[in-house]
């Protein structure tokens, strides 16, 4: 028979060794594996001594790259040795699936058919709606038929028994053959199925089939067939070439590009979504590594349980040498028990909850993303075909140190050493694009306004993204800058405007924060809105206030700043007019970002300004009690209301004339988040006593939401001393003992330089 059909899973360590074994004893002249063809120029480079699996072979449309598909290797996938066995021999290798050119024609057809945003009729819509839930079932898993027939609770177990844990290997590829042919007669007769999805495995085992066709006309004799085990009956024996090529006739195609991108276990794993995926990729890398080591059988169980041993041990756990040897003895024991001749997976996993952790099973989910699944990440070749957005990543990885890894690591930059700075821009320029390889970025706590904390994990499918990307330039800064201006157009919100100028800033983008900043200005010179600019003022105050800590020009801040301040200023109190509760809730939030703003920029002028607005307001006829409490809080911490003057407006709201609905908000205005204030000014908390007091039980019921929302607000030391002078039934607090002070306030402010400067309150 000039061609051999290996029907293998697409990623077993079992399957793979089989193989191997096979390919061995068969010496075969030609190679050809269920693939993508347009790969066929690059699988060469599987070979190269950086190609590092995990890997994928990704083809996208490059006009279109939102179309893509992956095709993922692992060191344990039998195609993978197959691969590597076809190019150590020097001997042609080939793929040999439906090209994805045609797949992304037929799915561009379909898309036109039903648009995106008209509902899509699905493959279940179209043939499976007299299909119960277990036909549907077998057609998406016909394994588990046999499975079934075998006594298995699932098709995952009965392969790993009878294919992946195998130990002898001989004959199971026929074994595999009679299966599957007679799998697939039970299926296409008991579960008929016409779908898209059917008639698209028709049209992929027939040109695989002419594939196979087109290997014996040049001239191979001993051609090998690797394929997924569902489709070997269908290319062990050759129909005639008319019915194949009058199927494959006029199919449409899309011009497609290949490359080999770095892949993750993470995404090998069935939870990721894959439709080939295993269930622990970790565990099979372990197998496969095994069967490389002589006596594999006899140390297969002992390594695995004690790199579980060494994995609890990293996370506190006890665990000698002792419960490792216990434990090994249990799966083996478990084994036995089960008629297999090795532990597999279960019986380990069982032995180390018994042994190790006496039955406990929470700490069995610390193995899952460590051990089962791995954390291992691929990668390729610095000659492998890319984008030049995708080389431009490249080169600042290298040159900044900073190596994707598929583990969620923390990174803290130091923006004051050159290097680190750099890196804080890659990690914000790719977040500019949607590609957030580091998330966070915020300050450190603790370590003034120079340390960012990142979190960092690469994830495969950046890939992708790099290449979409690429529309808007060849190099990260001009990619980057491009899209955040092009944002901008889009889009008439101050806030969104002042996170975009924030980005750019941070992310050093020069052109793009002139660009926005001439956006920002003439939206905000014409927005009437005064909660639009109230919500964009505070992100500019923090521009403003630490952007001078990367070196970054804000003379545009400045400027819009002033403009913002000066007509919320003249605006506010028309804005605070006739408000109904939620509206008032909304502005009072405002207000309050607004003075945090105003005492983060320090500056006199600002709030000179802002402070004469309050004082308006809380004279303002028909303001919202809410908004006049939080404002005369506001002016009594500037200074600008002294004490005696704030507790006469404190007892004038809280006056019997006034409805105790209003004088309950007022004082959730005043009070809020203010707790400090209640405990040490004696007159308030009087004041609030004899107002609570002389509530009636009605009205006290009525008003217990507010004053349980206000009291909320205080932190629970703070909840607890009051808590304690009203059980005791005190009038008021302990007199506070005044502490004579012997400080020298001349050399103590001589310090208050260099004590700034380490805090990091200093450029």
């Amino acid at each position: 028979m000039p061609h051999h059909v290996f029907g293998i899973r697409h990623h077993g360590p079992g399957s793979a060794r089989s193989l191997l074994q096979a390919l061995k004893a068969l010496q075969p002249d030609c190679i050809l594996i269920e693939g993508p063809p347009e790969a066929d120029d690059i699988l060469a480079l599987a070979s190269h001594k950086q190609m590092q699996p995990p890997v994928a072979l990704l083809v996208y449309a490059p006009e279109e790259p939102q179309r893509e598909v992956y095709y993922p290797f692992a060191a344990f996938s039998p195609e993978w040795q197959a691969i590597h066995y076809a190019l150590s021999q020097h001997i042609p290798v080939r793929f040999i699936d439906l090209p994805v050119s045609h797949r992304f024609a037929r799915d561009k057809a379909a898309e036109m058919v039903n648009p995106p945003d008209e509902p899509v009729t699905t493959i279940t819509d179209i043939t499976d709606v007299s299909l119960s839930e277990h036909d549907v079932l077998i057609r998406r898993d016909p394994l588990a038929l046999l499975a079934e027939a075998a006594g298995y609770a699932d098709s995952e177990r009965w392969w790993e028994h009878m294919v992946e844990e195998r130990q002898d290997s001989t004959e199971l590829f026929q074994a595999i053959l009679e299966a599957m042919s007679a799998l697939r007669e039970e299926v296409d007769t008991h579960y008929p199925h016409h779908s898209a999805e059917g008639q698209h495995e028709q049209l992929r085992e027939a040109h695989m089939r002419k594939c196979i066709r087109q290997a014996q006309k040049d001239g191979f004799t001993t051609i090998a067939v690797v394929c997924g085990a569902w489709h070997a009956p269908a290319l062990q024996i050759l129909p005639a070439a008319k019915a194949d090529n009058d199927l494959l006739k006029n199919l449409p195609k899309l011009k497609t590009t290949a490359t080999w991108v770095p892949w993750t276990h993470e995404r090998l794993s069935n939870a990721s979504g894959y439709g080939a995926g295993v269930d622990a990729p970790g565990w099979y890398a372990h197998i496969w590594q095994a069967t490389l080591q002589p006596d594999s059988s006899n140390t297969l169980t002992t390594r695995w349980l004690t790199r579980i041993a060494h994995t609890f041990r990293e996370q506190g756990l006890d665990i000698s040498s002792a419960h490792v040897i216990e434990t090994v003895r249990l799966a083996q024991t478990l084994a036995a028990m089960r008629n297999r001749p090795l532990p597999g997976l279960t019986e380990m996993n069982e032995a180390v909850q018994s042994v190790m952790l006496f039955g406990d099973a929470a700490p069995m989910q610390l193995l899952q993303r460590k051990l089962l699944v791995g954390e291992l990440l691929g990668s390729v070749p610095e000659d492998t075909p890319q984008t030049p957005l995708q080389q431009d990543l490249a080169q600042e990885q290298k040159r900044l140190r900073l190596k994707p890894s598929a583990s969620d690591t923390e990174l803290v930059l130091d923006l004051r050493k050159p290097t680190e700075l750099e890196r804080s821009y890659l990690l914000r320029r790719l977040v500019a694009l949607d590609i957030p390889w580091g998330k966070g970025g915020d300050a450190v706590r603790g370590k003034g306004t120079f340390k960012e904390s990142w979190r960092l994990l690469w994830q495969p499918e950046f890939a992708i993204c790099l290449i979409e990307a690429g529309f808007w330039g060849n190099t990260l800064a001009v990619a980057a800058s491009n899209r955040l201006i092009s944002q901008a157009r889009d889009t008439a919100s101050l806030e969104q405007l002042a996170g975009m100028v924030h980005n750019a800033l941070y992310a050093n983008l020069p052109e793009a924060v002139d660009s926005l900043m001439q956006r920002l200005e003439t939206e905000a010179a014409i927005s009437s809105d005064m909660l639009n600019l109230m919500q964009a003022l505070p992100e500019l105050a923090r521009l403003l206030r630490y952007g001078d800590v990367r070196q970054t020009s804000l003379e545009q801040v400045a400027q819009v700043v002033n403009g913002m301040l000066t007509r919320i200023c003249i605006g506010l109190p028309n804005a605070c007019s006739a408000l109904n509760e939620e509206a008032a809730e909304a502005m009072f939030k405002h207000i309050q970002a607004v003075q945090e703003a105003i005492n983060l920029l320090a500056e006199d002028e600002f709030r000179v300004q802002w402070t004469r607005t309050l004082h308006i307001l809380i004279d303002q006829q028909g303001l919202h009690p809410l908004l006049a409490g939080r404002c005369c809080r506001l002016l009594l911490q500037s200074g600008v209301l002294d004490d005696a003057e704030s507790a006469r407006r404190f007892s004038l709201a809280l006056s019997t004339a006034n409805d105790p609905a209003q004088a309950a908000s007022w004082v959730d205005g005043f009070l809020r988040d203010s707790g400090q204030l209640l405990i040490y000014d004696e007159a308030l908390w009087r004041l609030i006593d004899q107002w609570v007091g002389g509530l009636n039980a009605d009205t006290f019921q009525q008003l217990l939401p507010v004053l349980r929302r206000t009291f909320a607000t205080f932190t629970a030391p703070e909840r607890r001393q009051m808590g304690e002078r009203v059980k005791q039934g005190q009038g008021a607090m302990p007199p506070v003992v005044a502490v004579v002070s012997d400080r020298d306030t001349t050399r103590a402010a001589a310090a208050l330089p260099l004590i700034a400067t380490i805090l990091g309150l200093t450029a």
